[in-house]
């Protein structure tokens, strides 16, 4: 295991050593100390970062903000019929599909597209199928078994739970 004793900087260097400024004109940087000669960059503390625009209203402040990102939105890790096919399966789930690598993250279920042609009869289960998925599967001799999942609690659904929890408690 790796102690903070014996770790050692990388070969050709690592750490850098921190230049010294304004220390002289026959070190290179002296006098203005590389900032040149006046204006608003040579001034300490100035207003030098991403998005300034010199006292302008940015751009990214200019730019009426839209839309709405919805934070408990679920996304599938999708999977084409045709996919499936090729993988020698006769049983298919999300866990068998991660271990073979059809697909590299679980993320909030498994949903099954209709790209591609299946002949052999497989059981899927999958937390979503596309009707073309669905009728290409059952088509092919095999079941499509649709996982139910657990309702996800949202803090206004957990803050009416209490509120109801509360009122109960009030009134027995």
């Amino acid at each position: 295991m790796n102690e903070l004793t014996k770790l050692t900087p990388p070969a050709g260097g690592g750490v850098k050593e921190k230049k010294r400024v304004g220390r002289g004109q026959a070190s290179g940087q002296g006098k203005t100390a590389g900032r040149g000669g006046k204006g608003q960059k040579a001034r300490t503390g100035n207003m030098n970062f991403i998005g300034f625009e010199g006292g302008q209203m940015p751009i990214q402040r200019r730019i009426p903000k839209r839309g709405f990102t919805n934070p408990f939105r679920l996304e599938y890790a999708l999977v084409n019929v045709g996919d499936l096919e090729g993988l020698g399966m006769a049983d298919v789930d999300l866990e068998k599909l991660l271990e073979s690598g059809a697909i590299k993250d679980r993320k909030d279920g498994l949903k099954i597209l209709g790209d591609g042609e299946l002949t052999k009869p497989i059981t899927v289960k999958a937390h979503k199928f596309s009707a073309s998925a669905k009728e290409k599967i059952e088509k092919a001799g095999g079941k499509a078994e649709q996982i139910v999942p657990k309702a996800r609690v949202t803090p206004q659904h957990r803050k009416a739970e209490e509120r109801k929890a509360a009122a109960a408690a009030k009134k027995g």
